[in-house]
């Protein structure tokens, strides 16, 4: 299972890595707020670590917005601020549980291990690319903080397009999977029609490209 680590502490970092890993969790260790970011528009997380004083901001503010975003993903401060207003204020933007440094190493990895028995690894059930993001369980489409609502057709594209993300998908597959698979023959032009409405919806996305008298290409975010 997969864990960011956000903490910009290297010493601290390498040694909850390497604890973790011995135990079966791939840590991926970020050193700013921003850098975490980035990483969740490409892959969700098993389980979230943070600290909460991050050189480019607070990790308060990093857990609302994991929790607007995707808000079952499991969530746990490690941080050496262990006040009762601090605890408070961490469970109220949005964290699962609270761990005070210094900790014992083998209380942590208990605190990981009750909370994804209780939540389930929920990474596998959110697509992103960007700014959009979907979550299957829910068939709920989202643009930043924006719910956006689409048809079956334009949802099942979308869908369609980032479970194959990085890869060019053929109109003969999409018109396939979307329409013929329901037995609902249509022509080439339905396609066009829905991504130009889906593109609309999504806000003209730059990563959204048209491979020209191919297909369509949802492109990874470098």
């Amino acid at each position: 299972m997969d864990i960011y680590y956000v903490e910009d502490n290297s010493g601290i970092a390498e040694t909850v890595k390497e604890f973790l890993g011995k135990h079966g969790y791939l840590v991926s260790v970020f050193s700013t707020i921003e850098k975490a970011k980035q990483a969740f528009e490409k892959k969700r997380p098993t389980l979230v670590l943070i600290d909460w004083n991050m050189p480019d901001g607070s990790g308060n503010l990093l857990c609302r917005w994991i929790r607007l975003h995707w808000p079952d993903m499991p969530v746990i401060f490690l941080t050496v601020r262990g006040e009762a207003r601090d605890m408070i204020s961490g469970f109220g933007n949005g964290a699962d549980d609270y761990v005070v440094k210094p900790f014992v190493p083998e209380v942590l990895l208990s605190r990981i291990g009750a909370l994804l028995r209780r939540t389930g690894d929920v990474s596998g059930k959110y697509l992103s690319c960007g700014a959009v993001s979907l979550n299957r369980e829910k068939r709920q489409v989202m643009y930043e903080s924006e719910e956006i609502h689409l048809t079956p057709s334009e949802y099942q594209l979308l869908l369609c397009l980032l479970q194959n993300k990085g890869k060019i998908v053929t109109r003969e597959k999409l018109l396939e999977e979307i329409w013929d698979c329901s037995g609902n023959f249509v022509n080439d032009n339905t396609l066009t029609v829905t991504m130009k409405r889906l593109r609309k919806k999504l806000h003209q996305p730059i990563y959204l490209k048209t491979v020209r008298s191919i297909g369509y290409c949802m492109e990874e975010i470098k």
